[in-house]
């Protein structure tokens, strides 16, 4: 017995596949930014000698330059001296001056990780004592930002909308609706794609030296900035782009002349040859964004490439290829419509695209995406979530195309009765005029002769008054005519506007005639606006730090800090907070050195959860020791810069299990107490 899916059934099962790969798919366009997993001295830290040199160890190699290493005293000024230099696998030193005077440091970072994407950070470290420091850590953090980090981003955004929209149309055209290569709406928007993505491919190259580096705009146009991007995976992709857009350009030309020009039996032979010349061609583009991006680096490479070249592919086939659809539904000309046959195989390719979609994701998601907590707890997993829902959205929409095909009637056979039915009209008008015509022939012809014999009577006399009169009228006649061709050129030029808009309406009113394909075109149109937001999402997740890099290096710093504090006998805990305003949400760690009865000094740092420093107006901390009675002991620590509080000469009078009470305002009417038990002296 022969089993059959119903559509219904089908729709769901691609709804249920793609959102659960885009699930898993979103981390991998982005999830190999570096983080700072460890430091000497570490952040925070009080060293009771200057240091000769300052180290970050990174979750990845990363490229430096001259400043990609700032230590800054507590007035400002730079202390360190020479180039940062990699020292052993992925931790990078530089050097500093010697007999550095105690005081707070501030140490700046902004490297480009091997993803291409700019990171950076500060921190702060004290010699002898903590000391109020002139530098914000929290404005030394501001990397890729700024009008800078902007054009790079809406650059990034229309490269990938651009070849979205080539390789896409061209793919629509070849696959589905070989006739469509003669649509002027068809050719303008696959035109359209390759001087996006070639005009985005050389704005981003000339921004590139500024956004990674000092992102000033001043230095967009700094020739030897663009002279070391040349010489970075980056820049080397960027240009490869540019001479694979060369080739597109070629295929486009061949397409819409050579391609056009063919018979319907010519073409399918010059099909094949045109896929398979296209195909390397987009793959070769797909490639310039995994060979230098995140598919480069991490886990696995020489498999996560290849499929992000694939994921990318899918991406531009489905999408671009509903863009396609949408600007032949709208645009095609009457006689020229895209039929149900077109439709029908461009649903079957949509539906292959997300299945490609979906293998792609699940092997990304294995490889970069973490754990189920970052969706929640960190900004990247908080934008995936958006994409998963409108992703889930532009599928349900899909399906409802999906209906309007399958009752889609053929184009050509409506087309044809309307032809029928007009001829016949067309040939009795033809009768008619002919009929008249003849009626006024032969009233003429009698008038002719009852007046020939008057006629000739004059003829003699006429002839020479005639010839004279013709000569003059002959000038007049031409004097104004020529005096009447300007009005007459204006006259035949607003003719032909109101021509072209009587052409436009009837073609438009022909189109919408039929109720199924008005309702196709709705709901691809529909499809084609979702279609655009999930673009503006994926680009946004691309520039957005991934939750496992996170959790990564917030892991490395938690380990790194207890250990510190096992060594010296100190104490530290970290709580999480949520004052319930907006940008409530942080982790407070709390320092207590040495954590025994007597003299004690606590340090207080309140972090984002991406591990950034946060500025918030207050802190206060209390100790009770419950089971004496005594408390809460209140302590108010100064600020010393952006998310670090202290106090010295904290006294605990007795040994016991001490409850520490933090309480933080983030804003003027938002803030909390949290609390921790521990054991002090």
């Amino acid at each position: 017995m022969k089993t059959t899916i119903t559509p219904r059934v089908r729709n769901l099962v691609l709804l249920l596949l793609a959102v659960t790969g885009m699930l898993f798919a979103g981390a991998g366009t982005a999830s190999a930014h570096a983080a700072l997993t460890g430091s000497d001295p570490s952040s925070g830290v009080v060293v009771a000698k200057a240091p000769t040199q300052i180290s970050l160890t990174f979750s990845e190699k990363v490229s430096t330059n001259d400043d990609s290493l700032r230590v800054l005293n507590p007035k400002g000024k730079r202390v360190d001296v020479g180039k940062p230099s990699n020292i052993s696998g992925t931790t990078y030193a530089t050097q500093v001056r010697s007999g550095l005077p105690d005081g707070t440091y501030t140490v700046a970072w902004q490297v480009v990780s091997a993803d291409s994407h700019p990171v950076g950070g500060a921190f702060t470290f004290s010699i002898g004592s903590p000391s109020k420091t002139v530098v914000s850590a929290s404005a030394e953090q501001d990397v890729g930002g700024g009008l800078v980090g902007g054009l790079y981003g809406f650059g990034r955004y229309m490269s990938y909308a651009g070849f979205i929209v080539m390789v896409g149309g061209a793919a629509f055209i070849l696959a589905c609706w070989q006739r469509g290569a003669g649509v002027r709406a068809l050719q303008r928007l696959v035109v359209s794609g390759w001087v996006s993505l070639t005009a985005a491919t050389l704005w981003l190259l000339l921004l590139r030296g500024s956004y990674s580096t000092t992102g000033k705009v001043g230095d967009i146009f700094d020739l030897n900035l663009l002279g070391q991007v040349l010489q970075t995976k980056t820049g080397a992709a960027l240009v490869s782009r540019l001479l694979l857009l060369a080739a597109a350009a070629l295929f486009i030309a061949v397409l819409f002349g050579a391609y056009d020009k063919r018979e319907d039996e010519e073409k399918r032979d010059l099909t094949f040859g045109l896929a398979i010349g296209g195909g390397v061609v987009a793959a070769g583009l797909a490639a310039s964004w995994a060979l230098a991006e995140h598919a480069s680096t991490g886990l696995q490479p020489g498999i996560a490439m290849p499929v992000d070249v694939v994921h990318l592919l899918a991406v531009a086939i489905w999408l671009g290829g509903l863009s396609a659809l949408l600007v032949s539904l709208y645009r095609a000309p009457v006689d020229n419509l895209v039929g149900r046959a077109a439709v029908q195989n461009f649903s079957r390719i949509a539906f292959g695209s997300v299945l490609a979609l979906v293998a792609t994701g699940i092997y990304q998601s294995w490889r970069q995406l973490g754990s189920w907590s970052a969706f929640t707890d960190t900004g990247y997993g908080q934008l995936l979530l958006v994409k998963i829902g409108l992703v889930a959205l532009l599928v349900g929409i899909a399906s409802i195309s999906r209906r309007w095909t399958a009752r889609l009637a053929e184009t050509t056979a409506t087309a044809g009765t309307v032809v029928e039915k007009r001829a016949p009209e067309k040939e009795k008008a033809h009768a008619s005029a002919s009929t008249k015509t003849a009626d006024s022939s032969a009233t003429t012809s009698a008038e002719a002769s009852a007046s020939s014999a008057t006629a000739s009577a004059k003829a003699g006399v006429a002839g020479a008054t005639a010839s004279a009169e013709a000569g003059s009228d002959g000038a007049a006649s031409t004097k104004g005519a020529g005096s009447g061709a300007p009005g007459d050129s204006k006259r035949a030029a607003q003719l032909a506007r109101q021509q072209s808009a009587v052409d436009t309406a009837r073609q438009k009113r022909l189109r919408d005639a039929d109720p199924v394909r008005f309702g196709l075109r709705r709901s691809v149109l529909a499809e084609a606006a979702v279609a655009v937001v999930v673009l503006a999402v994926t680009t946004a997740l691309t520039a957005t730090e991934p939750g496992r890099t996170e959790e990564d290096a917030k892991a490395a710093k938690s380990s790194s800090s207890s250990s510190s504090s096992s060594s010296a006998g100190a104490l530290t805990l970290d709580m999480s907070f949520d004052t319930g305003g907006t940008d409530g949400k942080g982790v407070i760690r709390l320092d207590l050195d040495p954590a025994r009865v007597g003299g004690n000094e606590m340090h207080v740092y309140v972090q984002r959860p991406n591990g950034r420093a946060f500025d918030v107006p207050e802190v206060k901390v209390a100790f009770t020791l419950a089971a004496k009675k005594i408390g809460p002991l209140p302590v108010t620590p100064d600020r010393i810069t952006t998310g670090h509080w202290a106090a010295n000469g904290i006294q605990i009078p007795m040994a016991g299990d001490w409850k520490i009470s933090v309480t933080v305002r983030t804003s003027d009417i938002d803030q909390t107490t949290v609390d921790k038990n521990a054991q002090i002296g």
